[in-house]
């Protein structure tokens, strides 16, 4: 009997091995893009207009987004994307695992860091603004795209606010989003690859119209809402610039930006 149990003890460990090692080589980037040859270098060269600095100098190009990676607090510092009102279908996708991305040089961190940490394998660019194509879906389920996030503050105002970005996006066919954690200060920690816990997520979300061009940012803590309005959030994105230390929208023009940059103003966002 107890020869018995022990060949099925090295069974099951031979089974959680063969399993582990089936999640670290399955990869969403081995899926072919969406996309030909020519509309990707069209995409990277309209995202590559606003991208923000990179202050780690890792910046990757994805079907759907970009990214600038820390490895020091193993997550991006930032995600941009360009949200078409097209790309808000609700077509259901079946959630894959998360992967580690290896675009990402320094290889981005292992999913087991967040198991039983009591935070949320947050989503930067949300997967629920992909869900056109299921390479577009699945690429949101990378490791470089997600940072520890309170359960109540995930499932609360931050997805209200997610929910409120792409009703901006059908209702002016396109914007910009730039979002990610603060990293900044002495950060708790999660897991073996020691992911860092933002105290704070910003968005910025930026309407290109020439001339009336119109942006806003907000900054939220990473924490239960406490009955406030998503508008009680809203910060200029110069603020958002001297917590994070990252430049956005540099390629403006300078006078622009500078207004843009500079100013608080809801006008012409409908929230909802």
């Amino acid at each position: 009997m107890k020869k018995f149990l022990s060949i099925v003890g090295v069974l099951l460990i031979i089974g959680v091995y063969v399993y582990e090692q089936y999640l670290k080589t399955t990869d969403t980037n081995t899926v072919e893009s969406p996309y030909s040859q020519e509309e990707n270098l069209s995409r990277k060269k309209d995202n590559a207009y606003y991208l923000p600095s990179s202050t780690t100098g890792a910046v990757v190009y994805h079907n759907d987004y970009a990214l600038s990676y820390s490895e020091q607090h193993e997550q991006a510092e930032w995600v941009a994307y360009l949200l078409k009102k097209s790309d808000i279908v609700y077509t259901k996708r079946k959630r894959p695992y998360f992967n580690e991305d290896k675009s990402v040089k320094t290889k981005s961190a292992d999913w087991r860091s967040y198991k039983n940490s009591g935070y949320d394998k947050g989503h930067l660019c949300p997967a629920a603004d992909r869900r056109k194509t299921v390479v577009s879906y699945n690429e949101t389920f990378l490791t470089s795209n997600i940072s520890p996030q309170n359960h109540d503050f995930n499932a609360g105002i931050w997805n209200e606010l997610e929910q409120t970005v792409r009703t901006w996006a059908k209702s002016y066919n396109d914007v910009y989003v730039v979002t990610g954690g603060v990293l900044k200060g002495n950060l708790k920690t999660i897991g073996k690859d020691r992911v860092s816990v933002p105290n704070y997520f910003y968005k910025i979300i930026f309407k290109d119209q020439g001339d009336s061009s119109k942006m806003i940012g907000f900054i939220i803590p990473n924490k239960p809402n406490e009955d406030k309005k998503l508008q009680s959030y809203v910060v200029s994105i110069d603020k958002i610039e001297a917590e994070t230390g990252i430049d956005f929208f540099s390629k403006l023009d300078d006078a622009l930006e500078a207004s843009l940059e500079s100013s608080i103003n809801t006008n012409g966002w409908r929230f909802r």
